[in-house]
């Protein structure tokens, strides 16, 4: 499990990302569809279109970080962004990596 620093902000893209994309491609979406600084020190989330897979971006003071994590079974479940992101704070995050839907807990969710 990921320890995180209580600064780090965590932005998801909503939108499915094609998970062949590289450290640059992911950039360019943290960049032009995010509005962030992939720089940032923030972790950026995508996932795939059938929801297995997930990779998180991070700047790691001189250089790019990428994490991927595929689940044998089920999918990681994004709430829907008006604009195609939603942020969310270390607690969401954690049961997200876990496997946990967040669309059935982000409606009644104070954890953000």
């Amino acid at each position: 499990m990921l320890t995180l620093q209580p600064s780090i902000r965590i932005f998801i893209h909503t939108a499915p990302a094609d998970m062949r994309k590289s450290m640059d491609g992911l950039e360019n979406l943290v960049r032009h569809h995010l509005g962030e600084d992939p720089m940032s020190g923030h972790l950026f989330l995508f996932r795939n279109r059938r929801g297995n897979r997930l990779k998180i971006l991070y700047w790691d003071r001189n250089g790019f970080v990428v994490w991927y994590k595929r689940l044998e079974r089920g999918t990681f479940s994004f709430p829907g962004g008006n604009d195609g992101r939603i942020e969310i704070g270390p607690p969401l995050f954690q049961q997200l990596v876990g496997g946990l839907s967040l669309e059935r807990v982000w409606k009644n969710s104070s954890i953000r």
